[in-house]
């Protein structure tokens, strides 16, 4: 957060508290002058409310947005979107057809009453600070949806936006373009406010300055996102960055498991059993949830107790990004096929699970 002394929000920065009562969504939130905030949460959380809210093309039924100082949605007023110098990226790039990729980053500049001369001087310094220079004479027809899509953040950038939204902006590409567009992606955040939305924790770490989590249209937790996405508070968070989540009640050193059963995986036995955390802060008896990163889980044979693991059977066996995810129960862990092979694992073999205190995260539900 971006505060004067008095403890205010910068008024340079981005301010929006967006109500729509037909959605559910009452989120507020800030964004400093060169903060990129990722706004994150599960779908139908509120998050393209928000960017709508923002961009000017979604009306508040209560609430207000600011940028630079300067109201643009409030009670009795909405500036039209065209007006708002909030510059928009979503997950296609939407270029113009019959024009080429120069004039496509050039319309923006040019709608603004620049001339012709100074647009295009103003869109080939966009296409390079992105990378694709070279792309100026092209029709879109013919780029590959990584340049594309880069040529999309350019136009965004020539319109010389006070608020840059990124609504999703890789997930459209494939793997091999998505490191290509983080890096244009960079020079659109870079000195001025800007709201992420996306489902990939590689690129709110690449990113994102600070993460807010909203769930059932309100904000829920944020944070840094190192602090977020390791020791996360709300579900979400933690399913978001790769962890597994457990239910459970509450004990004065950790929890226990409730008595679940996944639907198909036949009798667990010993199904709930405790897990001890590090200092949780949630007092004994209350309902919590728990989360860890499956590598943190370590799986014996159900004959070797060497760390109290609760007892298990093996339900799955998932190749995963070159490890081998146990599926045993509720319980996740994910191991290498050598130690699977060492194991002698297959789905029935009974087995111990047992999680680090140090790696569990508990919180209250």
């Amino acid at each position: 957060m971006t505060a004067d002394p008095a403890g205010l929000v910068d008024p340079a920065g981005l301010v929006a508290h967006v109500v729509r009562h037909d959605r559910g969504v009452d989120v507020a939130l800030h964004v400093g002058p060169s903060e990129c905030v990722a706004l994150i949460g599960p779908n139908g959380a509120g998050k393209s409310t928000v960017v709508d809210a923002v961009a000017g093309l979604l009306a508040l039924d209560d609430g207000e947005v600011r940028s630079a100082g300067r109201l643009l949605a409030g009670p009795g007023r909405s500036v039209p979107a065209h007006r708002r110098r909030v510059g928009l990226v979503a997950q296609r790039p939407d270029l113009f057809p019959h024009r080429s990729v120069l004039a496509n980053v050039a319309f923006g500049p040019r709608a603004a009453g620049r001339s012709g001369r100074e647009a295009r001087h103003t869109a080939r310094q966009a296409l390079a600070a992105v990378g694709v220079a070279d792309l100026a004479d092209r029709a879109p027809g013919t780029l590959s949806g990584g340049q594309a899509q880069r040529v999309a953040i350019a136009r965004a950038l020539a319109a010389d936006p006070a608020v840059v939204l990124l609504d999703e902006p890789t997930s459209a590409l494939d793997v091999g373009a998505r490191q290509e567009v983080r890096a244009a992606l960079r020079t659109a955040v870079a000195g001025r406010p800007s709201l992420l939305v996306t489902h990939d924790p590689v690129e709110v770490m690449a990113l994102a300055d600070r993460v807010v989590v909203i769930e059932d249209g309100r904000v829920v937790e944020e944070g840094r996102p190192a602090d977020v996405l390791a020791r996360p508070r709300s579900a979400f968070a933690a399913t978001f960055s790769g962890l597994v989540v457990l239910h459970g009640t509450a004990t004065a050193d950790g929890l226990v498991l409730a008595e679940t059963v996944p639907d198909g995986a036949g009798s667990q036995p010993d199904a709930g059993g405790r897990l001890v955390s590090g200092t949780h802060g949630v007092p004994p008896g209350r309902a919590v949830s728990a989360a860890h990163h499956p590598t943190a889980a370590v799986v014996t044979r159900a004959d070797h107790d060497d760390h109290g693991g609760l007892l298990r059977t093996v339900t799955a066996l998932e190749p995963r990004d070159g490890l081998v995810r146990v599926r045993a129960g509720e319980l996740t862990a994910d191991l290498t096929l050598a130690a699977v092979a060492a194991l002698g694992l297959t789905p029935g073999t009974p087995v111990r699970v047992y999680v680090p205190p140090a790696e569990l995260t508990v919180w209250e539900r």
